[in-house]
């Protein structure tokens, strides 16, 4: 959106960026480098009061090396050394931590999908998969290792916490194995040196890369943000994986008039930005909001659950909250559900 005079205004779309002309004035909107938008696309042209011209149009950019997109379970690889940090405070969790193997875990809904097809009791109703010495288990939200500690024999699930700043980093699911989740540490090589990313940066970026894996993997496009604590906090609905977000450092044009969320790939520098982005559809369930339609997602097979600690799902929702409101009044609504505007 730009605030415009009321005097009449004229809309040029080309290729290379766009221009908007009231009266003896002029303000441009233009592109980075590989980046053009398609003039055909262009359509909702017009002007809202006190929020000034909107209007839609496609943006083109070739796509990104297969290689540049991280994906979770394939950035840990068996023999070789690896340190884990806290994320919010840099602290080394793990040091020099070698896996032998390195394996996916099932959706944490299989043992409903497996009451659904059997015709018999579960046979998997008593077995449990824990990592032994040397494994690395990765589920959707979270890794599971084997903690190597005999001694303590406590069956009470309990938080680990980061000892400098006193995050939850995860909690223990057994005597010997731990759960560490995947918004709460970062895991490098032992030879690289650890880089600090912002925390709601890297918040985005990782539930991003959730959303974008099981999208792709399980045809799902509906989700619960649970705490630990089994609490529903945010229900999300993922509309595009494949946005571009183009900022122009300066000028009053809006992101969009979608949710856009994650952080796959850094900003462009420059005055003009671009990142690459998903877009999502949003409702909070925190203070009883949205119980029902909560109490209908958590009952519907479509819908897949992730689960993260809970100041971390309130994090989120603070993050949501914020982009919402830096859109025009009129954009921040889709279908009763909010709207999310953020980089990616």
């Amino acid at each position: 959106a730009l605030e415009l005079p009321s005097a009449p205004v004229e809309v040029s779309v080309c290729a290379d960026g766009l221009e908007v002309r009231s009266g003896g004035s002029c303000r441009a909107a233009p592109l980075p480098p590989g980046v053009s938008l398609a003039p055909d696309s262009c359509r909702g042209l017009r002007r809202v009061r006190g929020e000034g011209l909107q209007l839609r149009v496609r943006l083109r950019r070739p796509p990104p090396a297969a290689d540049v997109v991280f994906t979770l379970r394939e950035n840990l690889k068996p023999n070789k050394n690896y340190i884990f940090y806290c994320q919010s405070c840099g602290d080394i969790v793990l040091k020099d931590r070698k896996f032998l193997r390195v394996l996916p875990l099932p959706s944490e809904s299989w043992s409903d999908l497996v009451d659904e097809w059997c015709c018999h009791p579960d046979p998997f109703a008593r077995s449990t998969l824990h990592p032994r010495h040397g494994d690395c288990f990765v589920g959707d939200t979270f890794f599971l290792l084997n903690s190597g500690n005999e001694s303590h024999k406590s069956k009470e699930i309990t938080r680990v916490i980061c000892e400098r700043c006193k995050t939850m980093l995860g909690e223990t699911v057994s005597s010997d194995t731990i759960k560490y989740y995947v918004t709460e540490v970062i895991i490098q090589p032992a030879e690289e040196s650890f880089s600090p990313t912002p925390r709601s940066q890297f918040v985005q970026s990782t539930v991003a890369q959730c959303l974008l894996e099981l999208s792709s993997s399980k045809s799902t496009f509906r989700f619960t943000i649970k705490g630990e604590n089994g609490k529903t906090y945010i229900l999300i609905w993922l509309l595009n994986s494949d946005t571009l977000l183009v900022e122009s450092l300066g000028s009053s044009f809006s992101h969009s008039d979608f949710a856009l969320f994650g952080d796959i790939l850094m900003p462009s520098s420059g005055p003009v930005r671009a990142w690459n982005a998903v877009k999502v559809l949003y409702q909070p369930c925190i203070q009883h909001r949205n119980k029902e339609l909560a109490e209908e997602w958590e009952n519907d097979m479509s819908v897949h659950p992730l689960k993260f600690p809970s100041e971390t799902c309130l994090e989120l929702l603070l993050i949501l909250g914020l982009s919402t409101t830096s859109l025009p009044p009129s954009l921040q609504c889709m279908n009763s559900f909010q709207v999310r505007n953020s980089f990616c």
